[in-house]
C-alpha cells in the first residue's frame, strides 16, 4: 500500500508520526488531510531513511533547493556541496536538475549525500541522452520517456515533476495567445517539441495510467509540473496557463484515485495583484491539493536580485495557501548558482516563509518573533543571534563593528533606545 492508502485506513506510519510530532498537530488530524489530498509526505519505498517532510495545508510552509549541473559547468563534488550548505540553511527539499556529465551517477550520489526529500525532473535525463546519441528531440521513443522514469524511481527519488498538462490542445492556445516568452519550462519545451515534430499527443498525459503505475509501485510523490507557466509579468494567468491548470486539477483525482500522492507546481512571474489570484484558482480547481510555486517573481528587472522578487512573492503566495516556495538564487536568469549563491537563496526564502507562517497562523511563527523581541528589549546579543534565521551572518556583522559600550550597537550607541535611559556624563 501506498501512504496515501495507509492514510485512508487510519495507520499512523512512523513518517506520519515525525511529520505530526514535528508540526504540532495531532496524527489523526494529519491523517485525514492526507487522505482527502491536502497534505503529502513524500517518501520513496526504495530510499534509505531520511527526514520526512509534510507539505500542505495546516504545516509550516517547506522550502526546496534546486542544484544540478549544467552542460557548461560540471562539478558533482560542487553540487554535493550546495545540498550540504542548502539544508544547513533550512532547506526542507533537494531538486536535481542535472543536464550535464553523468546525470545517473549524480543522482545516485545527490540521493546519497541529501538527508532531505530528493525530486527530479525526469525529461530532463531523457533529453540529455537523446542529444548525447546526436538524435534530436523529435526522435525519443516514446518508451524512453517511460524508462526513465521507471529508472529514477528505483533509484529512490522522492517526487518528480512530471508535465502532463502540455497538451495538443494547451499548445494550441499557446501559439493564439502572443506570448512574449512563451514556454520558458525547460521540461515544457522538450515535451512540447516532442509534440509539434512527431504530431501527436503528449505521452504523459495520453498514457496517464502508466506513469500512476511507476508511481505508485515507488510510492513516489507525483509533482504535475507547469510546462506553461509564465516567463514574464506580461504572460501571467493567461489562458494557456489556465488551461494546464484545469487539466492538472482534473489529473490530480485521477491520481488520488489510483493511492498516489500529488501537488501542483505553480508560476512564475507573476504581478503582485494577481498572486492571490493564482492561488485561490489553483486551491478551488485542484480540490486543495499542496500548491508548490517558483517565487514568484513579482517584477522582471531585477537580474541578480531576483532573490528578492522571489521571496516577495513566495511570502505573498504563501499567506494566501501555497504550500511549498522552490527558492531562487541571485543567479537567475545569469548563470549557475554558486554554494554560496544556493545558502543565501535558501534563507531568503525561509524568510519568506516563515512571514506567510505568520500570516496563516501557523503554530509557534510568530512566537520566535517574540522571543527575539524580548531579547532586544533586554539587549541580549547571545539570544538575539541565537533567534537569527541566520545566525551565522547576524554574528558576523555585529562582530565586525564592536561599540565601546558593550551591551549597545554602533548604529545607536549609548542613545539606544531599548536602554531605557541615556547615559549622563
Amino acid at each position: 500500500m501506498t501512504l496515501l492508502e495507509k492514510a485512508r485506513k487510519g495507520e499512523v506510519t512512523p513518517e506520519v508520526e515525525s511529520v505530526a510530532k514535528k508540526e504540532g498537530m495531532n496524527p489523526g488530524k494529519l491523517l485525514q488531510k492526507i487522505s482527502c489530498g491536502k497534505v503529502i509526505i513524500p517518501r520513496n519505498t526504495n530510499r534509505r531513511p531520511i527526514i520526512p517532510c509534510g507539505i500542505g495545508e495546516g504545516l509550516s510552509t517547506k522550502v526546496n533547493a534546486n542544484i544540478g549541473t549544467s552542460p557548461e559547468h560540471i562539478d558533482l563534488s560542487e553540487e554535493l556541496s550546495k545540498i550540504k550548505a542548502a539544508v544547513e540553511a533550512g532547506a526542507d527539499s533537494i531538486m536535481d536538475l542535472s543536464t550535464g556529465g553523468d546525470l545517473e551517477e549524480t543522482l545516485r550520489q545527490v540521493l546519497d549525500v541529501s538527508d532531505v526529500i530528493v525530486g527530479t525532473v525526469p525529461i530532463y535525463q531523457a533529453g540529455v541522452e537523446a542529444y548525447k546519441k546526436g538524435e534530436s528531440i523529435a526522435k525519443i521513443k516514446k518508451d524512453d520517456f517511460f524508462k526513465v522514469i521507471e529508472k529514477q524511481a528505483e533509484a529512490g527519488v522522492d517526487f518528480m515533476t512530471i508535465h502532463c498538462g502540455v497538451t495538443l490542445n494547451t499548445l494550441e492556445r499557446v501559439e493564439k495567445e502572443k506570448r512574449i516568452t512563451g514556454i520558458v519550462s525547460r521540461g515544457g519545451s522538450i515535451i512540447s517539441q516532442w509534440m509539434k515534430h512527431n504530431g501527436k499527443e503528449n505521452p504523459y498525459y495520453e498514457d496517464f495510467d502508466r506513469l500512476l503505475e511507476i508511481m505508485r509501485k515507488y510510492d513516489v510523490c507525483l509533482s504535475l509540473g507547469d510546462g506553461l507557466r509564465p516567463g514574464c509579468l506580461h504572460d501571467a494567468t493567461d489562458r494557456p496557463q489556465m488551461q494546464e491548470l484545469i487539466l492538472l486539477g482534473e489529473l490530480t483525482e485521477r491520481a488520488w484515485e489510483h493511492g498516489i500522492q500529488v501537488m501542483v507546481e505553480g508560476p512564475g512571474h507573476v504581478p503582485i495583484n494577481q498572486v492571490e489570484a493564482n492561488v485561490v484558482l489553483q486551491k478551488r480547481l485542484c480540490k486543495k491539493a499542496p500548491f508548490y510555486v517558483l517565487g514568484p517573481l513579482v517584477t522582471d528587472i531585477a537580474p541578480g536580485y531576483d532573490h528578492i522578487t522571489s521571496a516577495i512573492g513566495g511570502a505573498l503566495a504563501a499567506s494566501f495557501g501555497a504550500d511549498f516556495l522552490c527558492y531562487v538564487t541571485s543567479s537567475e536568469h545569469l548563470r549557475l548558482p554558486t554554494v554560496e549563491d544556493v545558502r543565501e537563496g535558501v534563507i531568503v526564502t525561509k524568510i519568506a516563509a516563515h512571514a506567510a507562517d505568520i500570516a496563516k497562523g501557523i503554530r509557534g511563527a510568530v512566537e520566535r518573533d517574540n522571543r527575539m523581541s524580548s531579547a532586544r528589549k533586554n539587549l541580549d546579543w547571545e539570544e538575539q543571534i541565537r533567534l537569527s534565521i541566520d545566525p551565522e551572518k547576524a554574528k558576523s556583522i555585529r562582530d565586525a563593528s564592536r561599540p565601546k559600550t558593550p551591551d549597545v550597537c554602533t548604529m545607536c550607541g549609548v542613545f539606544c533606545s531599548m536602554r531605557g535611559e541615556m547615559i549622563k556624563k
